[in-house]
């Protein structure tokens, strides 16, 4: 399965990232590639194991839904993008987070991804992996941005 790895070292707690990431319906506060981002399942503890939302792209076109399929704090969470308008067959998303001191943390972003289409879609996975790269770097910039700053990040064109 193709695979797109970035990370981002985050000067402020584990902590801190942590909580940014577990305010699951609201990724959109720091993700420059969406307009908007809501959960789709009723919970009345919204983050943990088979929570899903719904992202809404920036394009006004496009959206997925995710599911967690592992949750640990402050170590991982795990997603499955289980439906949606882009052209994958399947796509699961490992986020991990590493204290690196008191005050720095990394975090590395692994999306092993299959697109639909057949032998089509395997010849479209070198420009798929150039587009998400650059996607999945702006999320963990726009994260690096909202927890260092506490701001919004606004949005991608």
């Amino acid at each position: 399965m193709p695979k797109v790895i970035v990370s981002k070292r985050v000067s402020a707690s584990i902590e801190d990232v942590w909580n940014s990431w577990d305010d699951f319906a609201n990724i959109y506060k720091f993700n420059p590639n969406l307009s908007a981002s809501r959960l789709v399942s009723s919970s009345t503890v919204p983050t943990r194991v088979g929570t899903q939302r719904q992202c809404d792209m920036v394009d006004g076109k496009n959206w997925i839904r995710e599911e967690i399929l592992d949750y640990r704090p402050h170590e991982l969470m795990k997603l499955d993008v289980y439906d949606g308008s882009l052209p994958l067959k399947s796509m699961v998303v490992d986020i991990e987070f590493e204290r690196i001191s008191a005050d720095r943390t990394r975090i590395r972003f692994t999306a092993d991804f299959e697109p639909k289409f057949g032998l089509a879609g395997k010849l479209m996975v070198p420009l798929m992996k150039r587009q998400f790269k650059p996607m999945l770097q702006a999320l963990l910039d726009g994260n690096a941005k909202y927890v260092e700053q506490g701001e919004e990040i606004a949005r991608a064109a």
